[in-house]
């Protein structure tokens, strides 16, 4: 699969037509076994017990302590689990599942090499489902099967589209078909900048191990707090209830792109780090960093090279 020819003819395809991206390189693992909703309830931040076939949800997993070792994306497909992760992330997450569920009726299976995945962003993304005579539900994580020229595909919604998950073995047949309902292959570039404009931060790019979830605003998405005791519960507990984040996940506005990893002072005091960094051709330069609380939405932050950046709520608009 080829890309486009410029950045802003990709980022045409992703706001008008529906842009073609593969992400098969994302970490995947089935769980099968009578005890697996009930063993990841105990280990994620979500409410795995509300799952039923046909849906899905977004997740942490994190430390004792309630900071971040990855996130994923669970699909209940009735006869097992399905899993998906940063690349970065997926050996934790192994290493999670391998050591706690010991005692429980829980077996993993890996799938990172074994299946496709390619993301269709944009408002014609369903082209492909419509085609099929398949209609996939607006709720995201929603998820159903379909075949595409003898491919068993399963097509999930995000936030910007869909999602095709599919034995890697079929990813020719498959990516012919999108292209054939009308797909545009796009680079990551275009993408990631979707991504930033929409204020969705990535682990291993804006979220680390020293990260809590409500800092970096997953609380919302990715956070119970009705259901039982899972590993870290008690400092996310502790600092929703009681307490008040040193540091959120905000988006600058500049004059010129802020390179990745430029720090960031107010009142001579260093608020931030850049984490991501795109110049939209909607919205100009945009980035996303941790910041700390210090400089508001709306305050003005400088790096050592006297550039200026506002402090902006997410997502961007």
């Amino acid at each position: 699969m080829t890309a486009t020819s410029t950045f802003a003819q990709d980022y045409e395809a992703l706001k008008t037509a529906a842009g073609l991206v593969d992400r098969s390189e994302r970490g995947k693992l089935a769980l099968t076994g009578a005890d697996a909703k009930s063993f990841l309830q105990g280990q994620l931040t979500n409410d795995t017990a509300l799952l039923a076939a046909g849906t899905g949800l977004y997740a942490a997993f994190l430390t004792q302590k309630g900071k971040m070792q990855g996130d994923l994306r669970v699909l209940d497909a009735n006869a097992e689990l399905l899993l998906d992760t940063e690349r970065v992330a997926l050996q934790a997450l192994f290493n999670m599942i391998r050591s706690f569920s010991l005692g429980h009726d829980v077996q993993v299976h890996k799938r990172t090499l074994e299946s496709g995945l390619l993301s269709l962003i944009g408002p014609e993304s369903d082209s492909l489902l419509r085609e099929a005579g398949v209609e996939l539900p607006e709720a995201e994580h929603s998820h159903v099967s379909l075949t595409v020229g003898g491919a068993e595909v399963r097509a999930i919604r995000t936030d910007l589209g869909t999602d095709l998950l599919f034995a890697s073995g079929d990813q020719a047949t498959v990516i012919s078909a999108a292209l054939a309902a009308g797909a545009v292959p796009v680079g990551d570039e275009a993408a990631e900048c979707l991504r930033i404009e929409s204020g969705r931060p990535r682990y291993g790019v804006d979220l680390d191990d020293s990260v809590i979830p409500q800092e970096a605003g997953l609380n919302q998405r990715a956070v119970s707090f009705t259901k039982g005791c899972y590993v870290g519960q008690e400092t996310v507990a502790r600092l929703f209830y009681k307490g008040k984040p040193n540091r959120e996940l905000r988006g600058l506005r500049s004059d010129e792109r802020l390179p990745v990893g430029t720090v960031l002072s107010f009142a001579d005091r260093e608020v931030a780090t850049v984490t991501s960094s795109t110049v939209s051709p909607r919205l100009g330069p945009l980035a996303l960093a941790l910041v700390r609380r210090e400089a508001p939405i709306d305050s003005v932050v400088s790096s050592g090279e006297g550039q200026t950046s506002v402090v902006s709520a997410l997502p961007f608009s």
